[in-house]
């Protein structure tokens, strides 16, 4: 065999092995064809599968929004409310202590002048000089 016969057969291998490999490019943009169909499916199906939940959760998400606002809502009525509990009360125990204290003032200093007056009438009585029983003898009889 002579050279140009060897570069015949080395030039039609060559184009087999060419000819190889465009049939499984061709065969691998296939397959990846349907693989990127099957994923668009995919994606397709869970969106359409997911697409409730997504608006449930962002239904949930809203009224979740809604319940802590009023929450707070209450939450600033509710300290208004003890504040207003707190100074009423406040009041209340300021004005039940001047009611109870000024007549116990006055009552103390009425006790307080009792008392004066029952220890002069006891000073007098111990600067009297002593009687004979027989003063008291007539006090007594009926």
């Amino acid at each position: 065999m002579n050279e140009s016969t060897w570069s015949v057969v080395f030039l039609g291998i060559i184009a087999v092995a060419t000819l190889t490999i465009a049939v499984v490019q061709i065969g691998v943009l296939i397959a990846a064809g349907r693989a990127a169909r099957r994923v668009g499916q995919f994606v397709d199906d869970a969106e359409r599968e997911l697409k409730p939940i997504i608006s449930h959760l962002n239904a949930i998400t809203r009224d979740a929004s809604k319940a802590a606002a009023l929450a707070v809502i209450q939450v600033e009525r509710l300290e208004q409310m003890w504040n207003q509990v707190g100074s009423k009360l406040e009041q209340t125990l300021s004005s039940a202590l001047s009611v109870f204290l000024g007549p116990a003032r006055q009552g103390r200093a009425l006790l307080l002048g009792f008392q004066a007056i029952m220890g002069a009438l006891r000073h007098v009585r111990s600067q009297r000089p002593p009687s004979n029983g027989k003063e008291d003898e007539d006090g007594l009889f009926i």
